[in-house]
Protein backbone atom coordinates (compact mmCIF):
# COMPACT_ATOMS: atom_id res chain seq x y z
CA UNK A 1 0.00 0.00 0.00
CA UNK A 2 0.96 3.18 -0.92
CA UNK A 3 1.88 5.72 1.52
CA UNK A 4 -0.70 8.05 0.27
CA UNK A 5 -3.42 5.34 0.34
CA UNK A 6 -1.89 4.48 4.02
CA UNK A 7 -3.01 8.27 4.70
CA UNK A 8 -6.33 7.85 3.25
CA UNK A 9 -7.34 4.55 4.92
CA UNK A 10 -6.33 5.60 8.71
CA UNK A 11 -8.16 9.22 7.69
CA UNK A 12 -11.65 6.69 6.75
CA UNK A 13 -10.91 4.47 9.51
CA UNK A 14 -10.92 7.74 12.00
CA UNK A 15 -14.21 9.28 10.52
CA UNK A 16 -15.75 6.04 10.16
CA UNK A 17 -15.07 6.07 14.17
CA UNK A 18 -16.24 9.17 14.66
CA UNK A 19 -20.07 8.17 12.84
CA UNK A 20 -20.15 5.06 15.25
CA UNK A 21 -19.29 6.91 18.19
CA UNK A 22 -21.94 8.93 17.11
CA UNK A 23 -24.76 6.53 16.51
CA UNK A 24 -24.10 5.38 19.80
CA UNK A 25 -24.20 8.60 21.86
CA UNK A 26 -27.61 8.28 20.07
CA UNK A 27 -28.76 5.05 22.05
CA UNK A 28 -26.66 6.40 24.73
CA UNK A 29 -24.34 4.13 24.15
CA UNK A 30 -20.52 5.49 25.72
CA UNK A 31 -17.58 4.90 24.06
CA UNK A 32 -13.91 6.03 24.44
CA UNK A 33 -11.23 6.78 21.52
CA UNK A 34 -7.51 5.33 22.16
CA UNK A 35 -4.13 5.00 20.32
CA UNK A 36 -4.97 2.19 18.62
CA UNK A 37 -8.99 1.95 18.23
CA UNK A 38 -12.20 3.63 19.26
CA UNK A 39 -14.24 0.75 21.70
CA UNK A 40 -17.86 0.80 23.22
CA UNK A 41 -17.76 -1.31 26.63
CA UNK A 42 -21.80 -2.29 26.15
CA UNK A 43 -22.99 -3.57 23.23
CA UNK A 44 -23.76 -0.98 20.31
CA UNK A 45 -26.94 -0.42 17.75
CA UNK A 46 -27.51 -3.16 15.47
CA UNK A 47 -25.20 -3.27 12.47
CA UNK A 48 -22.72 -1.17 14.39
CA UNK A 49 -19.05 -2.58 15.35
CA UNK A 50 -18.30 -2.53 19.25
CA UNK A 51 -14.67 -1.46 18.27
CA UNK A 52 -13.04 0.11 15.16
CA UNK A 53 -9.34 0.15 15.07
CA UNK A 54 -7.35 3.76 13.99
CA UNK A 55 -3.90 1.92 13.15
CA UNK A 56 -2.31 -0.52 11.71
CA UNK A 57 -0.95 -3.52 14.18
CA UNK A 58 -3.41 -2.88 17.25
CA UNK A 59 -2.66 -5.20 19.69
CA UNK A 60 -5.60 -7.85 19.75
CA UNK A 61 -5.71 -8.60 23.39
CA UNK A 62 -5.92 -5.34 24.48
CA UNK A 63 -8.82 -4.39 21.92
CA UNK A 64 -10.66 -7.05 23.19
CA UNK A 65 -10.49 -6.51 26.72
CA UNK A 66 -12.13 -3.13 25.59
CA UNK A 67 -15.61 -4.58 24.53
CA UNK A 68 -18.08 -7.25 25.90
CA UNK A 69 -17.99 -10.31 24.30
CA UNK A 70 -20.36 -12.18 26.75
CA UNK A 71 -23.09 -10.27 24.76
CA UNK A 72 -24.24 -11.65 21.73
CA UNK A 73 -23.42 -9.69 18.38
CA UNK A 74 -19.72 -8.50 19.62
CA UNK A 75 -17.79 -7.03 16.79
CA UNK A 76 -14.58 -5.64 15.45
CA UNK A 77 -14.23 -3.37 12.20
CA UNK A 78 -10.15 -4.50 11.52
CA UNK A 79 -9.86 -1.46 9.72
CA UNK A 80 -6.49 -2.85 8.19
CA UNK A 81 -7.29 -6.24 8.11
CA UNK A 82 -4.14 -7.58 9.55
CA UNK A 83 -5.46 -8.92 12.68
CA UNK A 84 -6.24 -12.23 14.06
CA UNK A 85 -8.83 -12.69 16.22
CA UNK A 86 -9.88 -16.46 15.88
CA UNK A 87 -8.39 -17.09 19.41
CA UNK A 88 -10.38 -14.75 21.10
CA UNK A 89 -13.59 -16.52 19.53
CA UNK A 90 -14.38 -14.45 16.56
CA UNK A 91 -15.00 -15.42 13.03
CA UNK A 92 -14.73 -13.33 9.84
CA UNK A 93 -17.86 -11.97 8.92
CA UNK A 94 -16.79 -10.46 5.88
CA UNK A 95 -14.15 -8.47 3.67
CA UNK A 96 -14.52 -4.93 1.87
CA UNK A 97 -12.65 -2.13 0.87
CA UNK A 98 -12.17 1.14 1.62
CA UNK A 99 -12.82 3.90 -0.74
CA UNK A 100 -12.10 7.46 -1.91
CA UNK A 101 -13.58 9.70 -4.06
CA UNK A 102 -11.96 13.22 -4.57
CA UNK A 103 -13.99 16.73 -4.30
CA UNK A 104 -16.14 17.28 -7.92
CA UNK A 105 -19.57 17.53 -8.35
CA UNK A 106 -21.35 14.71 -10.39
CA UNK A 107 -21.09 14.18 -14.08
CA UNK A 108 -25.03 14.58 -14.15
CA UNK A 109 -27.93 15.36 -11.73
CA UNK A 110 -30.12 13.42 -10.08
CA UNK A 111 -33.33 15.26 -10.56
CA UNK A 112 -34.47 14.93 -6.71
CA UNK A 113 -34.66 17.52 -4.37
CA UNK A 114 -32.14 16.84 -1.59
CA UNK A 115 -32.33 18.00 1.77
CA UNK A 116 -30.40 17.63 5.56
CA UNK A 117 -33.13 15.78 7.96
CA UNK A 118 -33.60 18.48 10.83
CA UNK A 119 -36.31 17.51 12.96
CA UNK A 120 -37.69 13.96 14.36
CA UNK A 121 -40.67 14.12 11.36
CA UNK A 122 -38.36 14.03 8.57
CA UNK A 123 -35.40 11.80 10.33
CA UNK A 124 -38.50 9.61 10.36
CA UNK A 125 -39.76 9.54 6.81
CA UNK A 126 -35.69 9.09 5.89
CA UNK A 127 -35.64 6.15 8.04
CA UNK A 128 -39.12 4.43 6.92
CA UNK A 129 -37.46 4.60 3.08
CA UNK A 130 -34.14 3.51 4.60
CA UNK A 131 -36.03 0.37 6.53
CA UNK A 132 -37.93 -0.90 3.65
CA UNK A 133 -40.01 -2.82 5.62
CA UNK A 134 -37.40 -4.91 7.62
CA UNK A 135 -38.68 -3.54 11.11
CA UNK A 136 -35.15 -1.44 12.09
CA UNK A 137 -35.99 1.80 11.60
CA UNK A 138 -35.58 2.69 15.47
CA UNK A 139 -32.27 2.61 15.01
CA UNK A 140 -31.95 6.38 13.55
CA UNK A 141 -33.49 7.85 16.99
CA UNK A 142 -33.42 11.94 17.04
CA UNK A 143 -30.76 11.92 19.19
CA UNK A 144 -28.82 11.86 15.98
CA UNK A 145 -29.79 15.36 14.81
CA UNK A 146 -28.33 17.19 18.44
CA UNK A 147 -24.73 15.96 16.20
CA UNK A 148 -23.10 18.42 14.81
CA UNK A 149 -21.20 16.53 12.59
CA UNK A 150 -23.45 14.48 11.42
CA UNK A 151 -26.22 14.97 8.06
CA UNK A 152 -29.09 12.81 7.40
CA UNK A 153 -29.49 12.71 3.69
CA UNK A 154 -32.79 12.73 2.21
CA UNK A 155 -33.85 12.45 -1.23
CA UNK A 156 -37.51 13.99 -2.55
CA UNK A 157 -39.43 13.05 -5.60
CA UNK A 158 -41.43 15.14 -7.27
CA UNK A 159 -44.73 14.39 -5.27
CA UNK A 160 -41.96 14.64 -1.65
CA UNK A 161 -41.91 10.95 -1.12
CA UNK A 162 -38.09 10.35 0.65
CA UNK A 163 -36.83 7.98 -2.31
CA UNK A 164 -33.13 8.17 -2.12
CA UNK A 165 -30.78 9.20 1.17
CA UNK A 166 -27.47 8.34 3.16
CA UNK A 167 -25.78 9.65 6.02
CA UNK A 168 -23.07 11.99 5.53
CA UNK A 169 -20.57 12.17 8.43
CA UNK A 170 -17.96 15.28 8.31
CA UNK A 171 -14.75 15.35 9.70
CA UNK A 172 -12.00 17.93 9.11
CA UNK A 173 -10.50 15.79 6.23
CA UNK A 174 -13.46 14.26 4.26
CA UNK A 175 -16.67 13.74 4.81
CA UNK A 176 -17.89 9.77 4.92
CA UNK A 177 -20.67 7.82 3.65
CA UNK A 178 -22.79 5.44 4.95
CA UNK A 179 -26.27 3.78 4.87
CA UNK A 180 -26.74 4.64 0.88
CA UNK A 181 -30.15 3.55 -0.59
CA UNK A 182 -32.31 4.19 -3.37
CA UNK A 183 -36.31 3.12 -3.36
CA UNK A 184 -36.41 3.23 -6.96
CA UNK A 185 -33.16 2.97 -9.67
CA UNK A 186 -31.06 0.83 -7.85
CA UNK A 187 -27.75 1.54 -6.73
CA UNK A 188 -26.54 4.01 -9.42
CA UNK A 189 -29.54 6.03 -8.71
CA UNK A 190 -28.73 6.31 -4.86
CA UNK A 191 -24.82 7.29 -5.23
CA UNK A 192 -25.62 9.97 -8.49
CA UNK A 193 -27.89 12.17 -6.02
CA UNK A 194 -26.27 11.39 -2.95
CA UNK A 195 -23.24 12.95 -4.55
CA UNK A 196 -24.79 15.82 -5.72
CA UNK A 197 -25.95 16.33 -2.40
CA UNK A 198 -22.94 15.82 -0.61
CA UNK A 199 -20.98 18.23 -3.34
CA UNK A 200 -23.83 20.95 -2.46
CA UNK A 201 -22.67 20.58 1.08
CA UNK A 202 -19.13 20.01 1.13
CA UNK A 203 -17.37 21.17 -2.19
CA UNK A 204 -14.16 20.98 -1.18
CA UNK A 205 -14.44 17.82 0.88
CA UNK A 206 -13.19 14.30 -0.61
CA UNK A 207 -15.72 11.64 -0.43
CA UNK A 208 -14.67 8.14 1.96
CA UNK A 209 -16.45 5.08 2.72
CA UNK A 210 -16.50 1.42 3.02
CA UNK A 211 -18.56 -1.44 0.36
CA UNK A 212 -18.13 -4.83 -0.89
CA UNK A 213 -19.74 -6.53 -3.20
CA UNK A 214 -22.25 -5.07 -5.73
CA UNK A 215 -22.29 -1.76 -3.72
CA UNK A 216 -18.68 -1.58 -4.05
CA UNK A 217 -18.94 -1.54 -8.26
CA UNK A 218 -21.52 0.70 -8.17
CA UNK A 219 -19.36 3.23 -5.90
CA UNK A 220 -16.55 2.69 -8.24
CA UNK A 221 -18.44 3.23 -11.21
CA UNK A 222 -19.05 6.95 -9.65
CA UNK A 223 -15.96 7.39 -9.54
CA UNK A 224 -14.70 6.07 -5.53
CA UNK A 225 -11.61 4.24 -5.67
CA UNK A 226 -10.81 1.09 -3.49
CA UNK A 227 -7.50 2.41 -0.87
CA UNK A 228 -7.25 -0.31 1.17
CA UNK A 229 -9.02 -3.45 2.85
CA UNK A 230 -11.09 -4.01 5.77
CA UNK A 231 -12.50 -7.17 7.53
CA UNK A 232 -15.38 -7.32 9.95
CA UNK A 233 -15.03 -10.10 12.88
CA UNK A 234 -17.92 -11.20 14.80
CA UNK A 235 -17.97 -13.23 17.74
CA UNK A 236 -18.80 -16.66 17.49
CA UNK A 237 -20.90 -16.76 20.70
CA UNK A 238 -23.15 -14.86 18.77
CA UNK A 239 -26.84 -15.98 17.78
Amino acid sequence: MTTSKQFLVRTAARNNAEWCAAMSRSHGVPSAFGEEAWAAPVRTPLYYPDSVTLVPGADPAALVARIDTTVPGASVKDSFADLDLTEAGFRVLFDAQWIHRPAHAPAVTSGLAWEVASDPDTLSAWALAWDNGDGNTHLFRPELLDDPATFVLAGHSADGRVVAGAVASRSEQVVGISNVFARDGGLDTAWLGVLEAVHGLFPSLPVVGYEHGDDLAAAVRHGFEPVGPLRIWTHRGQH
